[in-house]
């Protein structure tokens, strides 16, 4: 049934066509009591197969249909040919030029609704049957103008309730497309948020991993230095500071490839470069955490080593926007936890609360120093060193997210 009403709303003139086969009918049933002169006989055949035909395309051409159906009632009432069951789709025309039509379309019908009942009328010239209780007989007089002017309101009224019909239609159609139209531009106004916040996450990373290489060369050079000043009197020396230029060279390597990959604005300037917080600094960042009124417990487990800069950073960032996300959306009394586990192969983040924020909460909410756009930036920071990012609700309450990062930069 729904693919057939569907099929229907897509074929107007199916459903145009199957009515204007019944007007048809109506209109070809002859009535004995109408005498009819030969011409008008066959002028009311003529007006019984147009109107139909005109409802078959009253959706398609609502102008041009309306206005031949309004000149075939005037010419109908003119030549005083009498109105036949074909005359209902009159009603139907009243509906079309609201519903469908152009303004001027529209307001022919109201016209010709408004008028069809004095035609009528004058045409038809009804006569009133009144009963004489003292002499006992039955005539007919004229009615009266207030009567008149009564059974002209009836007889237009059907008419005027066509045309609102259609007014109401249109006004409703206009305010589902609004509907429709709003919803899209809506769409894609998210789509065009969410693009802004991945290009503004994305420099926000850039800019910092240029800081990690950045740090990382200043360290190659200072090694570089002392490694030439102590060469001739502690060989053993320099060899240490040459094995530290090697590692954090391929470091920074590692760092500047996964940079390339990344824009950088072009608005930002650093006069300096200092290293970028990492596994190392969370301690302190909880303890604001804490000292913001967050209870927050934090665990390692593993065995703790350097790790690339770029990690470093994306585990802090990590921990440090989704302490972020508690303290806006936990709620009262909310308890976090932080745990890091330090595996052969990866780096794995937990980050979860007992609180009762929502999943669309925490999808929208800012980022930690209000450039970050929910879990988007999570995603494109974990995305940047080829992890992986869980999040969704902890069973029992509350919200948890899970962050895997490879670790195989760092042998």
């Amino acid at each position: 049934m729904h693919r057939l009403n569907a099929w229907l709303r897509r074929h107007p003139m199916v459903v145009d066509a199957a009515w204007a086969v019944v007007v048809l009918f109506v209109g070809l049933v002859p009535n004995e009591a109408d005498p009819y002169d030969d011409w008008r006989l066959g002028a009311t055949i003529v007006i019984a197969v147009l109107l139909p035909l005109l409802m078959v395309f009253r959706r398609r051409y609502p102008d041009a249909t309306v206005a031949a159906a309004t000149a075939i009632g005037v010419g109908q009432v003119l030549a005083d040919i009498v109105p036949g069951g074909s005359s209902v789709a009159y009603l139907v025309f009243a509906y079309t030029g609201a519903a469908f039509g152009r303004k001027w379309t529209s307001r022919l019908a109201l016209a010709a609704g408004l008028a069809s009942g004095p035609l009528v009328f004058w045409q038809l010239k009804p006569m009133r049957t009144v009963f004489d209780s003292g002499s006992g007989d039955v005539h007919t007089t004229p009615y009266t103008f207030g009567q008149a002017v009564l059974m002209t309101l009836l007889m237009s009224t059907p008419f005027i309730l066509c045309w609102a019909w259609g007014r109401l239609t249109r006004v409703r159609r206009a305010y589902l497309t609004e509907l429709e139209d709003r919803a899209a531009r809506l769409e894609r106004e998210r789509d065009a948020q969410s693009k802004v916040a991945v290009a503004a996450e994305r420099a926000r990373i850039a800019r910092e991993l240029h800081d990690v290489v950045a740090h990382n060369v200043s360290v190659m050079i200072v090694q570089a230095d002392g490694a030439a000043y102590v060469l001739d009197n502690s060989p053993q020396q320099a060899k240490e500071a040459l094995g530290t230029i090697a590692s954090t060279g391929r470091q920074a390597l590692v760092e500047m490839r996964r940079l390339l990959g990344v824009l950088r604005t072009a608005d930002t300037k650093a006069d300096e470069y200092v290293p970028q917080p990492g596994v190392e600094e969370l301690p302190e960042l909880l303890e604001q955490v804490r000292t913001a009124g967050l209870d927050v417990d934090y665990a390692t487990s593993g065995h703790p080593r350097e790790l690339p800069r770029g990690v470093e950073l994306t585990v802090y960032r990590i921990v440090q926007e989704a302490l972020t996300n508690v303290r806006k959306h936990g709620g009262p009394d909310v308890h976090a936890r932080v745990a890091v586990d330090f595996g052969e192969r990866e780096l794995a983040v937990l980050v979860e609360d007992d609180g009762r924020g929502s999943t669309d909460e925490y999808l929208t909410a800012g980022g930690a120093d209000g450039l970050g756009h929910g879990l988007i930036g999570m995603r494109e920071r974990v995305g940047m060193v080829s992890g992986s990012l869980d999040v969704g609700p902890r069973p029992g309450g509350g919200f948890r997210i899970r962050a895997v990062l490879p670790l195989k930069a760092a042998h």
